[in-house]
């Protein structure tokens, strides 16, 4: 899912590099809101499945309680140093709440596979170790914007 992006096409990534770069990255940057309206942005490790981004979250952390009341979310991957070297996906949407909380490693069917790639992706395992501390939280973004300025320098 991509929105059209009147601004910056030439620097949109295609969504085979989009799921490429996510499949690399390690952390995002998540952003939620409080009921009085106060931003909270704090970094997180996630997985991208080519259609949600998971993330795995402490139950007892402010990011939970602010979705708990507002499931509006927008996360930020990105990385680069030189202007030219700039990259990124931003994806937004309203979260949903994904097996137990916390999370015990009891059968769920739905996150056999992000925990499958969470295990290889952080841990180098197969499973993943439950601390029942976290729970899962999944993003199907509403609007998912990119861009690569490296694209600046190639042929126009």
């Amino acid at each position: 899912m991509t929105v059209a992006q009147r601004r910056g096409r030439r620097i949109m990534m295609t969504d085979a590099e989009r799921d490429a770069y996510l499949a690399e990255q390690r952390t995002c940057r998540v952003a939620t809101v409080s009921p009085d309206g106060m931003p909270h942005v704090a970094a997180l490790w996630f997985v991208w499945d080519g259609a949600s981004l998971w993330l795995y979250s402490l139950t007892r952390s402010l990011r939970w309680s602010q979705l708990r009341h507002d499931p509006k979310i927008a996360v930020v991957v990105d990385d680069g140093f030189e202007y030219g070297e700039l990259r990124g996906v931003e994806l937004s949407g309203e979260v949903s709440f994904v097996g137990e909380v916390p999370r015990t490693g009891a059968d769920c069917a739905e996150l056999e596979a992000p925990e499958r790639m969470f295990a290889s992706k952080y841990f180098g395992l197969d499973s993943l170790p439950h601390d029942e501390r976290h729970g899962w939280l999944r993003l199907t973004p509403r609007a998912v914007r990119s861009w690569d300025f490296r694209k600046l320098s190639g042929p126009r």
